[in-house]
């Protein structure tokens, strides 16, 4: 029969704590990088939906003035008295607010179907350098007339 002795282990060692308190500071590090992607991922959905909202602003624009040409080269200051101008003006200055000054906006007019695509930097949620992100609505703005026989 063995004889305990009177020694025996009452807690823990330093050992084992160092252990515990590496095992607890890989997870908090997880949990830190978990929490920068998310914050660069929502940070790229907002900059996607802030050109949607950009692009059907646009387009609704597009609608009420359907007789209009918006495919002609944007101006460089607004024009209050003729609505395309204006219209032109704000798009572009828009898109320049959101994405900064490498952002990029065009409407193309293809048989009565207005394309309107947005193109921004989208480097911090792609970790790489000059990663560009498009936007592109596609909508039909008038309705052609129906041939009667």
């Amino acid at each position: 029969m063995r004889h305990w002795s009177k020694r025996a282990q009452e807690g823990m060692t330093l050992i084992e704590v160092l252990v515990a308190l590496l095992i607890l500071g890989v997870g908090l590090l997880g949990a830190a990088a978990i929490q920068l992607n998310a914050l660069k991922y929502t940070d790229s959905a907002r900059m996607t939906s802030q050109a949607s909202f950009i692009a059907y602003d646009m387009m609704d624009r597009i609608r009420a003035n359907a007789a209009t040409d918006y495919t002609v080269t944007p101006p460089t200051s607004g024009n209050l008295s003729v609505a395309r101008d204006q219209d032109l003006y704000d798009f572009t200055r828009n898109i320049v607010n959101f994405g900064g000054p490498t952002a990029t906006g065009s409407i193309a007019l293809n048989q009565h179907v207005y394309t309107i695509t947005i193109t921004w930097d989208d480097s911090r949620a792609a970790n790489s350098a000059n990663t560009r992100r498009s936007f592109v609505l596609t909508s039909r703005a008038t309705v052609e007339p129906v041939a009667t026989p």
